[in-house]
């Protein structure tokens, strides 16, 4: 099968949806398809064989943090061409709601498309007030996927319709086997995410590590992502800034090696989230979990079950849960079991053939519409009527 997937985000800032679509591509390779990504990216970018740059992006406020989006009449003439020349038997458009390659796609696609909806945002009055120029566009759309109950829901409250719910996949295996660092073990915690941008949460970690660096005096935090860490650590008391050490952005080898190492990690996110990958990444390596209870993270997590939960934005209740698991071995290891256990059904082996059944339906579905369109043709051009 040839497949193109668009990506609306900037290729070079690595998130959530370019991940999801990197992965779900080389998935789909791996299965001897045929696919070709397009996405923005700066000149520089060293992008992988399957990716087709559409040029620069921009940073865009949406949904609580800045996308890097692509828009435009240059855009629009790429995404013609990458179109083109695929001939692709199905077109799969990642937010195809965003001012970004999406839409354009959608409006300049040809045959089967499939739409996977990321944003879970219940009230957003963007949305609303765009749906008239965005329907058209949906129009277009021969199935629609959610990556959670969330984002379906934003969906079908803002756009009407609905969608089949496939989460976010995950390779388990190379979360499973990554080996510890050592430098990275004994009474850790870790958070993996954008320093600087708030609704990640580590504002929320450290008005709570005070108090969990005073029950637990042999504790440090590992903090991998992107932004400035004297600013992070600026609220903290100076005696206690060592015990948090920075790695900046790290390889998703590092990244495996983390999550394999950390005795609890810590997920403070405040809202705007529609799935949480990085959940379903530190499950697949073992590490027991503490996350706000924002309604996807409670899905990702089966309500508790798979990972302990804290009031959201509560700084002392994230305090009490760390140090409770710090000093509880029995109920981590508790945690590692039903994590591995639960995390199984994000596997890509899961979700990457479930998007396939979606691309098989609409194709399928689009030759049967070519097939009676020809019949039609041929009993009117012959003068044969159905009887």
């Amino acid at each position: 099968m040839r497949i193109g997937i668009v990506c609306p985000y900037a290729w070079d800032v690595p998130g959530g949806v370019q991940f999801h679509i990197r992965d779900l591509a080389e998935h789909l390779i791996r299965l001897g398809h045929e696919v070709s990504v397009l996405a923005p990216s700066d000149d520089e970018t060293p992008l992988p064989p399957y990716v087709v740059s559409a040029g620069r992006a921009v940073p865009v406020p949406y949904n609580g943090s800045v996308a890097r989006l692509n828009f435009g009449f240059l855009s629009a003439a790429r995404v013609r061409r990458w179109l083109h020349d695929g001939t692709f038997d199905v077109i799969h458009i990642h937010e195809p709601m965003s001012p970004s390659l999406g839409l354009l796609a959608c409006w300049a696609a040809q045959g089967p498309i499939v739409a996977t909806f990321h944003t879970s945002n219940p009230r957003s009055r963007a949305m609303i007030a765009a749906y008239p120029i965005l329907q058209p566009a949906l129009e277009k759309v021969s199935a629609r996927i959610a990556v959670s109950e969330y984002a379906r829901r934003t969906l079908v409250e803002h756009l009407g319709g609905d969608a089949v719910v496939i989460p976010n996949g995950v390779d388990v295996e190379f979360f499973a086997r990554a080996e510890p660092k050592e430098a990275w073990q004994g009474e850790t915690l870790g958070f993996i995410g954008r320093i600087d941008e708030p609704r990640k949460g580590l504002p929320v970690l450290m008005r709570a590590l005070p108090r969990i660096f005073a029950a637990r005096p042999g504790a440090r935090l590992l903090v991998a992502g992107r932004g400035d860490a004297k600013e992070a650590v600026a609220s903290l008391p100076p005696e206690l800034r060592e015990r948090v050490e920075f790695l900046g952005m790290v390889s998703d080898e590092d990244k495996a090696r983390l999550l394999r190492s950390v005795d609890v990690y810590v997920a403070p996110n405040t809202g705007g989230e529609s799935f949480g990958i990085i959940l379903v990444e530190a499950l697949s390596a073992g590490a027991p979990v503490l996350a706000s209870d924002l309604d996807a993270f409670a899905q990702v997590l089966d309500q508790g079950g798979a990972g302990e939960l804290f009031a959201n934005e509560d700084a002392d209740a994230l305090a009490d849960a760390a140090i409770r698991l710090l000093g509880y071995p029995a109920r981590r290891e508790e945690l590692r079991a039903r994590g591995s256990a639960h995390v199984r059904r994000f596997d890509w082996s899961a979700v990457g053939a479930d998007i396939l059944a979606v691309y098989e339906t609409v194709t399928d579905g689009a030759a049967s519409v070519a097939t009676d369109e020809r019949a039609t043709g041929l009993r009117a051009r012959w003068g044969l009527a159905r009887e």
